[in-house]
C-alpha cells in the first residue's frame, strides 16, 4: 500500500485542486454542520488531501463512513481531523444501503469493484442517499485512463475471468439514469517513479494481485505490451491518468 500511495496520493491532490471543496461543504450545511457520506471510503485519503491543502474546520462535517470491509472504516476513521468527525458506520455493499437525508455525498476513485451489473442499483441507492438541493459527487478513471487501461491488458494476461473495472463513463450514464443532472470535469495527470520496487507495489494493488511481479508483468504479451508503452527513454514509468470529476446538485 506504502508504494501504491507513493504515486496514487496524486489522484486526490488532483481532485482538491479541481474545485472549491470549502464552499461545496460550507454551501450545504444546515445549522452549520454538513451530514456526508462518504462512498467506499477506503483508507480516507480523501478527507486527508483536503485537510492538507487547507480546509476550514467549520463548518463541522459528520462523516458516515461506507465499505464492505471493516478494515477500511477503521483505516478511514482513523484519519478523520477537524472539521471531519465520525459518525455512522456502514459496513455494506452500496447497493445495499438505504440511508438518506445526507447533504454531501462523495465516492473518490472508490466505485471500480462495483459489478457492472449492479451499477444502476449502486449508483441509485447514492443518488437516493441525498436530501433535495444535497450535493453529490464522484471521481472515477475513464475508459481511457492508466487503471482502466492497465486492468484490462492484466485481465487479457493473467486473469481472463475477472470482472472489468467501471469507467467514469458508465458511472455518470448510471448517474443520469437515476434522476441526477451531473456535470462532468475531465482531469489529465500523469505519475511516475524510475524506482522499479514503487513501480511493481504501485502496478500490483492496481490488479489487486501480490503475488504478480513486475517481471512477470513486463514478460506477458498483452499487459507487458502496455507497459512498455508506459516507460521513457531511461526505462522510468510514466503513467497516464484521465480521470472525470462527476458532480450534481440533487433536484
Amino acid at each position: 500500500m506504502q508504494a501504491f500511495y507513493a504515486l496514487a496520493t496524486e489522484d486526490y491532490r488532483q481532485l482538491v485542486a479541481a474545485r472549491p471543496w470549502d464552499a461545496d461543504l460550507s454551501g450545504h450545511a444546515v445549522d452549520g454542520r454538513v451530514r456526508l457520506l462518504d462512498v467506499a471510503c477506503g483508507s480516507g485519503k480523501f478527507p486527508t488531501a483536503l485537510l492538507a491543502g487547507g480546509l476550514p474546520v467549520r463548518p463541522v462535517v459528520e462523516v458516515d463512513l461506507l465499505d464492505p470491509s471493516a478494515f477500511s472504516i477503521a483505516e478511514a476513521r482513523a484519519a478523520l481531523a477537524p472539521p471531519f468527525i465520525a459518525a455512522g458506520e456502514h459496513e455494506v455493499f452500496l447497493q445495499d444501503f438505504s440511508g438518506t437525508d445526507y447533504d454531501v455525498a462523495w465516492a473518490t476513485h472508490a466505485l471500480y469493484a462495483l459489478p457492472p451489473a449492479e451499477l444502476a442499483a449502486g449508483v441509485a441507492k447514492m443518488v437516493a442517499a441525498l436530501r433535495p438541493g444535497g450535493f453529490g459527487a464522484v471521481a472515477q478513471a475513464s475508459s481511457r485512463s492508466h487503471y482502466l487501461t492497465f486492468y484490462d491488458a492484466y485481465r487479457a494476461s493473467f486473469a481472463p475471468d475477472a470482472t472489468p473495472y467501471t469507467d467514469a463513463e458508465g458511472v455518470a450514464e448510471a448517474l443520469r439514469a437515476a434522476g441526477a443532472p451531473v456535470e462532468v470535469q475531465v482531469l489529465h495527470y500523469r505519475t511516475g517513479t524510475s524506482d522499479r520496487a514503487v513501480a511493481e507495489g504501485f502496478l500490483q494493488r492496481c490488479a489487486f494481485d501480490d503475488a504478480l511481479s513486475l517481471d512477470e508483468m513486463e514478460a506477458s504479451e498483452v499487459l507487458g505490451s502496455y507497459l512498455a508503452g508506459c516507460r521513457d527513454s531511461q526505462g522510468a514509468y510514466e503513467f497516464q491518468h484521465k480521470a472525470h470529476l462527476i458532480t450534481w446538485r440533487q433536484p
